[in-house]
């Protein structure tokens, strides 16, 4: 099944009649302001400090730490390229994981009180590369985020998971080795955890962040708390023990770290996990049927969208002094034409069984409509990198329009990290770097191999690494 690729619409009118035969809305503004009040040039004013613009560094996982979860060269550089981009919000950055055994793989940062300075070497980097190119940091806010990967964790082994799960599921138990008298982490246990995010969340004050980011996204476990329906227990059930694990985060920061500021990435919505359907084009098929009731934000269907808990969590961030929400769908792991459209999947993926854009579409309005809801709510949104040439475009007419706030940018600035200064300066857009979603950032470590953009980014293109990736492909 294929799709008209986005490089091939070569005009405003070109791509709304795309998104026209597709049946689907997206605000698109032809021109793109420079002016001294371009949309996507306001600074926004949040607890956590002054934004200078609308753009935002999504967190990323390379997969290139060391074994004790210290940074490496190639993790320099990344954040270095993170700081000479011009965004002025850096969401994390990294995922960060809070302790050994919630690593998604066995080179995830670990922050600990010995790897403590070389993280906080790695904020001071991003600044003074932001200092050395754009003068100004005083609106640079910058946040770490702060993770544990529950049911996908593989800390210690690329290849082997050593899932810690929060209750059984009919399709994900089987797909990550979950025997079925597999433990199922325990409220006692879960309240070490808490105590654990809590020690983190200090560690990073330390190192120089103004605020953190408890990561409730993509299947790792913050987001599987949230749709723990079944679950027994004081973590388990109603919406308020569901959530409990985050507010006890937030009243431990408050207590051990005060001053530190909170943000959440959260899934607003789910769908049913997806496999290979069969045949030679592998298009992704459900891989079980309806009624599905393990999704936060699902309709029970598995596949369609219901927002009042969603909206509820957003209410909660509130009443909580957060004002920092950034938004994503679904899991890489088994939904990843939902959390990440593209027209190329990983290697172990599935052909999408839908045009991206559509996946675009989805993910843009269900967060205009929670930011119609919460209009307080500093929102960030996610999905935009499949946009390509039309990225700012439809960016900036969603900013002006209050659909969102920030546009996050995550694979893009793989392969072309200062798209954001080039678009506020009104350059044009570098083609030669625009992502078209090969998907090699996640091909390459779901094999073991660091993440980066073989395709496009000249330091990994010359990389051994990318020779070992292409026979990966091939033999797959």
């Amino acid at each position: 099944m294929s799709y008209p690729k986005i490089s091939t619409l070569k005009t405003a009118d070109q791509f709304q009649d795309r998104l026209t035969e597709l049946n689907v809305t997206l605000p698109l503004d032809e021109q793109i302001a420079t002016d001294d009040d371009a949309p996507l040039g306001r600074p926004l004013v949040s607890k956590a400090g002054l934004i200078g613009n609308r753009f935002c560094i999504l967190p990323m996982e390379g997969w290139d730490g060391t074994a004790d979860g210290k940074p490496t060269a190639l993790t320099r550089r990344r954040w270095q390229n993170f700081g000479l981009s011009g965004a002025k919000l850096i969401w994390g950055g990294e995922a960060v994981a809070v302790r050994h055994d919630g690593r998604a793989n066995p080179n995830q940062l670990l922050l600990t009180e010995a790897n403590l300075s070389e993280i906080e070497g790695l904020r001071k980097l991003l600044v003074s590369t932001h200092s050395e190119h754009f003068s100004k940091t005083d609106d640079l806010c910058v946040g770490l985020q702060l993770t544990h990967s529950g049911r996908f964790a593989r800390p210690n082994e690329k290849k082997k998971s050593e899932p810690r799960i929060l209750y059984r599921h009919p399709v994900l138990d089987a797909r990550v080795g979950v025997n079925d008298d597999g433990p199922v982490l325990s409220d006692d246990e879960l309240k070490q955890l808490i105590d654990d995010f809590v020690a983190a969340c200090g560690r990073a004050q330390k190192a120089g962040f103004s605020w953190v980011d408890v990561k409730h996204c993509h299947g790792y476990l913050g987001h599987e708390m949230l749709s723990g329906f079944d679950r027994p227990g004081d973590f388990g059930g109603s919406f308020e023990n569901r959530t409990r694990f985050l507010r006890d985060i937030v009243a431990g920061i408050r207590a051990e770290a005060a001053g530190l500021e909170i943000g959440v990435r959260v899934s607003i919505f789910d769908f049913v996990p997806f496999e290979p359907g069969e045949g030679a084009e592998r298009v992704g098929v459900p891989s079980a049927g309806s009624p599905y009731r393990h999704a936060f934000g699902g309709d029970d269907t598995g596949q369609g969208i219901d927002l009042e808990e969603p909206s509820k969590f957003v209410q909660l961030l509130e009443a909580l002094g957060i004002d920092l929400l950034c938004t994503t769908a679904g899991s890489p792991y088994y939904n990843p034409h939902v959390q990440r459209p593209a027209i190329f999947p990983p290697s172990d993926g599935y052909q999408p069984p839908e045009d991206p854009l559509v996946g675009v579409h989805r993910q843009i309005k269900a967060t205009a409509e929670l930011k119609r809801k919460h209009p307080g709510m500093i929102v960030v949104g996610t999905g935009y990198s499949y946009l390509q040439e039309w990225l700012p475009h439809v960016g900036q007419a969603a900013v002006q329009q209050n659909w969102v706030d920030s546009v996050g940018l995550g694979r893009m600035v793989l392969s072309y990290p200062e798209l954001p200064a080039d678009v506020l300066a009104g350059k044009s857009m570098a083609r030669k770097k625009i992502c078209r979603t090969f998907s090699d950032c996640t091909t390459a470590p779901r094999n073991g191999i660091v993440s980066g953009c073989y395709p496009l980014d000249p330091f990994y293109k010359s990389m051994p690494k990318r020779e070992e990736l292409q026979a990966v492909k091939a033999s797959q």
